[in-house]
């Protein structure tokens, strides 16, 4: 008994109706010329991951569901074949108000010109980036459907969608009403890690039911989430068989055959192993670095928030310093070099080595490069000024007053020619608020928002040992790896001189913003108390600037944004 399946793990772009239709009917014909008479669509596939509060408008509810009636008809012709499908269902009984209306995250079952079923996801998250009980209502029923194999004899197949899969029960109920199978189509945003721990539950629903599984994974960048792909199938014996690449569009296959072991007559007699196809038996693409991981997701998520909306190419200030210098690579690995400049803006404080450094860096990636000087407006403003602050030392405000000259000039430079400026922030800054509002923090896009410092520097390390656009040259000049960190905003300054050494920064950052640790549990852990209460008081006092920084990549499981959601007027200490 041999059933092919297709794992379609797509790039969807939300919002995009019919390009997403099209997606998905070019990927049902491709499956079926290969042999395939089952494809899995990733969650929500017709709209894509998430649409937000597009979901509570009629009009888009309805535009969905003429985009699934494409689906159908396009595939039609194609005999045997059977399709899932995400998308949403309901909310369009206008007699009602939005928050009585029922709607539903749902997947279609469509074969030959019909909708066999339509399921609808029963456990919805709402932790974390998810919000999903916001928009549908959970669904109450079980979906098994048959497939037929290359013998003509049925293959009972259980669906669930992302969350109901780690949940117990979805998949007992699936398995009651006579699954062989388990077909879990799925959108979970990467973190670091996140791909073991899905394996790790869904190895958790094979020992359960002792039924193989099926995991279809969608792929690419929407606004600050991305996901990884990184599809996979697991046999009754809950062993990896199959996996896709990460962060890539994919046709991943697998076949079903007569389990070996037979541990529940009833129900183990369907296995899933790897495909052979021209020859060549399905790989299980390896596991990579937590570097490698952070790497393409950074990529993937720059590249498809650029492209997505239509930004011809990104702009960013590079002063010299780490920060700036990764952006640089990793726009460039996202973009190319010719959708890339780099802009230099040197002040009176700003080192000969930052000059020569940067010079080199734009050199070694091909980019376009340009030097500004500051130092005139930032003389103009000074003497604007002067009757205002006469008497008064020099302080933060004309350190600020420099970064917002920057800030400025990239968003004149953003308006003329079209592109995007990335900002350089990265999370330890956003933390302590070791930014500038409508300076360094002007801009589009920030691409590091949720890297801590000492990450940055293990990515540009990584980088300079990586090459995965065969280069062949290390792109970050290594003084600026292992020079001390400075804003060059005044004489001699150094990050250190207002900010704990960052491998202590960052370790309270970790367990106080992402793990909720207490104060009082972060020094028992062994960190100097005035350490410990100076940074959570940066991190307190500062949601004001957070609040209005762009939007970024999230890469760690609790980011500052829809993870971190903290009342910026509050009193409590």
């Amino acid at each position: 008994m041999t059933l092919k399946i297709c794992i379609a793990q797509l790039n969807l772009h939300v919002g995009d109706l019919a390009g997403n239709a099209q997606k998905i009917i070019k990927a049902a014909n491709d499956a079926y010329a290969q042999g395939a008479r089952l494809l899995l669509t990733p969650e929500l596939s017709i709209c894509g991951y998430a649409a937000e509060d597009l979901f509570l408008r009629p009009a888009f509810i309805t535009a969905c569901h003429d985009a699934v009636k494409t689906v159908v008809t396009a595939c039609a012709g194609l005999k045997g074949m059977v399709i899932v499908v995400g998308h949403p269902v309901g909310g369009d009984d206008r007699s009602k108000s939005l928050a009585v209306q029922r709607r539903f995250n749902a997947a279609s079952v469509i074969s030959e010109g019909r909708i066999l079923e339509t399921y609808a996801k029963r456990e919805l998250p709402n932790y974390q980036v998810f919000d999903e009980r916001r928009y549908f209502t959970p669904g109450q029923g079980v979906c098994v459907f048959q497939v037929e194999d290359e013998h003509g004899q049925q293959v009972s197949v259980g669906l669930l969608i992302c969350e109901d899969a780690w949940f117990e029960e979805p998949a007992r109920l699936a398995k009651e009403a006579g699954a062989q199978v388990l077909a879990v189509i799925n959108a979970s945003p990467f973190h670091v890690g996140k791909g073991g721990e899905r394996v790790e539950r869904m190895a958790n629903r094979v020992k359960a039911t002792g039924l193989p599984l099926v995991y279809a994974h969608l792929v690419g960048g929407q606004d600050e989430v991305v996901f990884d792909g990184a599809s996979f199938a697991l046999n009754h014996h809950a062993e990896l068989v199959a996996r896709a690449a990460s962060f890539k569009e994919e046709l991943l296959f697998i076949c079903t055959n007569r389990a070996v072991s037979s541990i529940d007559t009833a129900y183990s007699a369907i296995n899933i192993v790897a495909s052979e196809i021209d020859g060549q038996i399905t790989p299980i693409a390896p596991l990579r670095s937590s570097e490698a991981d952070l790497w393409d997701a950074l990529v993937l998520g720059i590249r498809d928030y650029l492209g997505k909306n239509s930004f011809p190419g990104a702009i960013l200030g590079l002063s010299g310093g780490i920060d700036s210098a990764l952006v640089l690579a990793l726009a460039v690995d996202a973009l190319g070099k010719d959708k890339v400049r780099a802009v230099m803006m040197p002040s009176p404080y700003t080192a000969d080595i930052s000059w020569i450094d940067a010079r080199d860096m734009a050199d070694r990636l091909g980019v376009r490069y340009d030097e500004i000087s500051i130092v005139p407006e930032f003389v103009a403003f000074k003497a604007s000024l002067a009757g205002e602050f006469k008497g008064l030392a020099e302080d933060t405000t004309e350190e600020n007053i420099q970064a917002r000259i920057r800030g400025t000039l990239l968003m004149a430079l953003s308006n003329k020619f079209g592109s995007m400026v990335l900002t350089t922030g990265n999370k330890s800054e956003m933390a302590t608020g070791y930014c500038t509002l409508y300076g360094d923090m002007a801009g589009g896009f920030a691409a590091i928002k949720d890297i801590a410092k000492t990450t940055v520097f293990k990515l540009c390390q990584w980088r300079n040992l990586n090459d995965p656009n065969g280069t062949g040259s290390k792109p970050i000049p290594e003084r600026i790896i292992t020079r001390p960190p400075s804003a060059e905003l005044r004489a001699d300054q150094k990050d250190q001189d207002s900010l704990p050494e960052y491998e202590i920064l960052d370790a309270i950052l970790q367990r106080y913003m992402e793990n909720d640790e207490s104060i009082a549990d972060i020094i028992a852990a062994g960190f100097d108390e005035k350490d410990v209460q100076r940074v959570t008081h940066l991190i307190k006092i500062n949601e004001h600037k957070r609040r209005q920084a762009p939007i970024g990549i999230r890469v760690t499981h609790r980011s500052f944004g829809k993870d971190w959601r903290y009342p910026i007027t509050n009193k409590f200490r």
